[in-house]
């Protein structure tokens, strides 16, 4: 069994590209999974713009991942799956956006700097935290509503 291979947008040369968080909620629908994934927005210039899409396009009719390839701050290479992409024409030239999945960054919390003295009882409202609503719903079969 072979591993399928992924279509590259390498980045041979340039800073590590600027990752922007996106607004877009629909943005996470394409890419659900099991791990948490974060989108987000990488804006590259380029002159084979037209060239990249026709490959990326293609890869995705064939069911192939597509990759960017690019330098970290350590010049060590990593890899981002690309979820959707777009070339526009600006004032400079071609400028491909791209919106990637991305790892979370997730910060560990350390019980000893937090402190239950921070909040007092006025931050919260008993109201907010009312289920009394949810109980007309009794065979919900296994589902959780929102």
């Amino acid at each position: 069994m072979s591993a399928i291979k992924p279509e590259l947008i390498t980045i041979i040369e340039g800073p590590t590209p600027d990752f922007h968080p996106t607004p877009q909620r629909w943005l996470q629908s394409i890419h659900e999974g099991p791990d948490d994934r974060a989108i987000a927005l990488c804006q590259l210039r380029t002159a084979k713009g037209t060239d990249i899409v026709n490959r990326c396009q293609d890869a995705w009719r064939q069911g192939r991942p597509v990759k960017l390839d690019y330098p970290d701050e350590m010049r060590l290479r990593q890899q981002a799956d690309v979820v959707a992409m777009r070339l526009e024409t600006v004032d400079e030239g071609p400028m491909l956006s791209l919106w990637v999945s991305l790892d979370y960054d997730v910060e560990e919390i350390d019980d000893e700097d937090f402190d239950d003295e921070d909040f007092n009882d006025e931050d919260f409202d008993d109201e907010d935290f009312d289920d009394s609503e949810g109980d007309e719903l009794e065979d919900d079969n296994g589902l959780s509503y929102f």
